[in-house]
Formats: structure tokens, sequence, C-alpha cells
């Protein structure tokens, strides 16, 4: 079954700074990006109309915004953590 899943969804290297939280954002963005390229496939073959496909990536897009916000990726540094 790993195989088939590499074969339709691949995951590509992540090589930014190497922290938990950017580790968990990359495979939520590479998800995103996934879902999104199969809407717009099933869009382009008529699968799906253009308003339920933009639905759902502005769906998608949310969830996104919100795992980026639940991670803390982009913020800056707390005052607590500096006293590491």
């Amino acid at each position: 079954m790993a195989d088939y899943s590499d074969f339709f969804a691949p995951r590509s290297r992540y090589y930014g700074p190497v922290k938990p939280e950017n580790l968990v954002f990359n495979a939520n963005l590479q998800e995103f990006s996934h879902r999104v390229s199969l809407l717009c496939g099933l869009e382009t073959n008529g699968k799906l109309s253009p308003e339920e496909t933009y639905q759902e990536i502005k769906s998608l897009w949310k969830q996104l915004k919100q795992s980026k916000k639940a991670l803390g990726i982009g913020q800056a540094p707390s005052a607590a953590d500096d006293d590491h």
C-alpha cells in the first residue's frame, strides 16, 4: 500500500530549518498542494463545478491557515522562549 500512496501522492523532502513545527507545516502544505491539484483536475474534466472547486479550495486554505497559526509559524518568539 505504501508504494501506491507514494506513486499517487509523493512527498518531497524538507530542506528548511529542522524544527518540529516546520516539519508538520511542510507536511500540511504538501497535502494542501496535492488536494488542490486533484480538485483542479476534477474541475477541468467536468466532474466538479467551478463553484464547488472554489469552495473546496477555500476550505482547504482555511485549514492550512489554522494549522500555520496553531503551529506558530511566522510569529515572533515569545519572551518566555528567550528565557531558556
